[in-house]
């Protein structure tokens, strides 16, 4: 499944050039081998044309790691100018994306200002883009034109029954709609910008969201039809279920169940596995999001930068994080050796332990394992919560039974500890 050298006989469109596929080889959401090349998401496209049952559109949250979310929303001139600010200290930066947080075609304006602005900088780097689709038969000659050479475009179905039941409407040439009809507009012009995309060498990744219960069943005839029309790769993203969003009380799928999925339709198209389902502005490696360090931040003004500190009294917490860098929390539960322990009193936040544990996921396997979590459990039994970028529906469940919260948070250790008293109702603790 993984090889790290560029392969002429991948799914490459007959017009792709070889700088593309040059390119491609350095871009981290196209090549599993790109480690260790940074990209930067660019924030500039705050508006949707539709409305997925999974998004919330609470964009503005400094706290979440997953799509569709950010700290803030940039001007084409503004995003230029912390292009500036990240290319001076990221000198392995090879690609600028655009992903939202809504849709970067219904901005297309932004979208193609801030794209002229960086490539006038730097024309060898990477553009990409990534969108719903809706709007590609109108935009797709100009993305073209703009020298955008890799699109990423969300198709969930080939089914407008079940396009019916993932998405509640559609903003559309004046006109909102909904159910089937909506639905067989979205697909038809997903398809149609798709072998367009294709017909002039852009290299297009097709996203699909795995819905337990919904589309799951159908994806495999997903990926058969993209591929039909020039889909390079697919990535099959499993369900984050977004509170306040109508799909909050689905189920999650497990590591083994999109895998498996992954497996059986690579037979028939390249696919993803290292898929970070990254912030709309993202920062750094895939595997090591650095945005945090240069945010504006909006909690940074007035009384709301007040610490929790003056508002609780007599107040000793304890916190496990989940953290790669010792500085954020931006590890998964499930890939942790180590949980540091963080105290919480009146007097501020310490770091007080350092726990190692047995890691819960192997691999791609992160199934609930019996033995593995009663250890954690036990170990991490005086913790408050656990805060983690990202933790399975099976151990949150596991460590809510045994009175420890869980909190999915991106953001600084002593940051996300303040948010998270306030998320999980502590502050009247003591």
């Amino acid at each position: 499944m993984s090889n790290c050298s560029v392969n002429l006989n991948l799914n490459f469109p007959e017009e792709t050039t070889m700088d593309t596929i040059l390119k491609t080889a350095k871009h981290p959401c196209y090549s599993e081998c790109a480690h260790e090349y940074a990209r930067m998401h660019i924030p500039v496209a705050p508006r949707c044309n539709i409305s997925c049952n999974y998004c919330n559109r609470r964009y503005d949250c400094l706290h979440e790691s997953r799509p569709g979310v950010t700290s803030e929303v940039l001007t084409p001139e503004g995003a230029y100018e912390k292009y500036l600010l990240v290319k001076d200290k990221l000198p392995n930066l090879k690609v600028i994306g655009i992903a939202g947080p809504g849709d970067a075609l219904a901005n297309f304006e932004e979208t193609k200002e801030a794209i002229k602005l960086i490539k006038e900088d730097d024309p060898e780097l990477t553009i990409c883009i990534s969108t719903n689709g809706l709007m590609l038969p109108e935009y797709a000659q100009e993305l073209v034109e703009l020298g955008v050479r890799h699109v990423t475009i969300t198709i969930n179905t080939i089914d407008p029954k079940i396009g019916a039941l993932i998405y509640k409407w559609f903003h559309y040439q004046g006109k909102v709609l909904s159910g089937e009809e909506g639905a067989k507009i979205l697909l038809d012009n997903q398809l149609e910008g798709l072998k367009f995309l294709s017909s002039k060498g852009v290299l297009c990744k097709v996203n699909i969201v795995m819905i337990k219960g919904l589309n799951d069943h159908h994806i495999p005839e997903v990926v058969n039809k993209v591929k039909e029309h020039g889909a390079f790769m697919t990535n099959i993203m499993p369900l984050i279920p977004a509170e306040g969003s109508e799909f909050e009380e689905m189920p999650l799928v497990s590591n083994k169940e999109l895998n498996e999925l992954r497996d059986r339709c690579s037979l028939d198209l390249k696919q993803m596995y290292h898929c970070k389902q990254c912030r709309a502005d993202a920062i750094g490696q895939l595997s090591q999001d650095i945005s945090i360090e240069f945010r504006g931040r909006k909690t940074d003004q007035g009384d709301e930068n007040k610490s929790l500190a003056d508002e609780i009294k007599s107040t000793d917490l304890l916190f496990a994080i989940a953290s790669k860098t010792g500085r954020l929390i931006d590890q998964h539960f499930g890939h942790v050796d180590n949980f540091l322990v963080y105290r919480y009193t009146d007097q501020g936040i310490a770091l007080v332990d350092k726990r190692n544990i047995e890691r819960y996921c192997i691999g791609k396997e992160c199934e609930d394992k019996e033995a593995k979590i009663k250890n954690i459990v036990d170990l991490l039994s005086d913790c408050e919560a656990v805060l983690s970028m990202r933790i399975g529906y099976e151990p949150k469940k596991k460590l809510l039974e045994s009175g420890i919260k869980s909190l999915e948070i991106y953001d600084g250790i002593e940051d996300g500890i303040e948010y998270a008293i306030k998320e999980l109702g502590l502050k009247d603790v003591g």
